[in-house]
């Protein structure tokens, strides 16, 4: 009989299609069974997920005081109760607390539980809040935890006071790197979009959430004359940021692409890539366009510096300095030496954050559990 593992989290489209299928298909590749909790968020009721033998769609709620998160426990305690498996690997806040709290008794009779932590929501500068409500569930969940996975450095050294039998530092989720191997006509990718070979251009790659801190881009872009700003991604602040790209009277440079599946082609369009969020695990977009090869303006907090050093790549910043970010780009956009360079060292220095390399650390660390 086939040794099983299961996956939990709380969504499928939004964490396990982008994060997990490498780590399924490895412990296919070994011969284990694959069982995978989370939400189907797809439009497709009937999804099909790869390297997946056996898909439990369970209900998640994002918020963990969400009363139907208690119908979830019940569900999948029952499952972890009655399969034996020999590691459950918990990811997303939710997720993870809901399976730590369900592999408790599976845990006992030697399942193996894994939790990666893809950013506290407790970190430097975080709101009191935060704070109050995860910092203390998270160190009694560590009690639950035979391998705490974390993604900066910040992270790390927090989950070290904690209680699980082991902390491991790994270098992000992986970028898959062969999709930025393939030359791109720049002219032609400006030219759908409508811009000129000698147009300056500010990429952004995320949601349009408060998190992002969008605002500050446009602010920046504001002055900036000529610099155009694309924005690849969907969210609800989408139409509050065109109104305020229309009052600063920039909305002819502002480009709102939505989602977008050709990330690589845009990036490699442009000129420089700006992300003031205020808070980052350990940003995949970043590292995406480190490995397009630009340099990154991008804010000081915990996760951006993980991957670039100020004057070393790119900039940091505080999120809301909008004239400071406005300086770096210029000095960018007037020397284009200095932007080669920095993209020079973002491609050799995103090879340590390669899918490959990622996966081979953690499945050092699956091994090491099970041997």
């Amino acid at each position: 009989m086939k040794r099983k593992v299961l996956f939990v989290a709380t969504v499928l489209r939004g964490h396990v299609l982008v994060f997990h299928l490498p780590y399924m298909k490895w412990f296919q590749e070994q011969g284990y069974e694959v069982h995978l909790c989370c939400r189907n968020d797809t439009p497709d009721p009937d999804v099909t997920v790869p390297y997946c033998d056996r898909f439990i769609e369970l209900p998640f709620e994002r918020s963990p005081l969400n009363k139907a998160n208690l119908g979830v426990y019940k569900q999948l305690k029952a499952l972890i109760d009655q399969e034996n498996y020999a590691l459950i690997h918990c990811n997303t806040p939710v997720g993870g607390m809901l399976g730590r709290l369900c592999a408790r008794a599976a845990r006992k009779k030697g399942t193996k539980v894994v939790y990666t932590a893809h950013g506290f929501h407790f970190f430097s500068g975080a709101p009191l809040k935060n704070w109050l409500l995860f910092y203390p569930a998270e160190r009694f969940l560590s009690r639950f935890t035979d391998l705490l996975i974390t993604i900066n450095g910040e992270d790390y050294h927090r989950a070290q006071k904690f209680h699980a039998k082991k902390t491991a530092l790994v270098n992000g989720v992986g970028v898959d790197l062969t999709r930025f191997e393939q030359p791109v006509d720049r002219l032609a990718a400006r030219s759908e979009l409508g811009l000129k070979a000698d147009t300056p251009i500010v990429i952004c790659v995320g949601e349009h959430s408060v998190r992002k801190n969008h605002e500050t881009v446009l602010r920046t872009a504001a002055q900036l004359p000529d610099v155009h700003v694309l924005f690849c991604g969907v969210g609800e602040k989408e139409e509050e940021l065109g109104a305020l790209a229309r009052e600063l009277d920039i909305a002819d440079r502002v480009h709102f692409l939505g989602f977008r599946k050709d990330v690589p082609t845009l990036l490699a369009a442009s000129d420089v890539f700006m992300f003031p969020s205020w808070q980052e695990g350990l940003p995949v977009s970043q590292m995406e366009a480190m490995a397009a090869g630009l340099p990154c303006v991008v804010s000081e907090v915990r996760g951006n510096a993980d991957l670039i050093s100020q004057g070393e790549g790119g900039f940091l910043r505080k999120p809301t300095d909008a004239d400071g970010f406005a300086e770096d780009i210029a000095l960018l956009l007037g020397d284009p030496a200095l932007r080669e360079s920095m993209g020079a060292r973002n491609r050799r220095e995103i090879e340590n954050y390669s899918l490959d390399a990622v996966l081979a650390q953690v499945t050092a660390l699956y091994e090491e559990l099970l041997k």
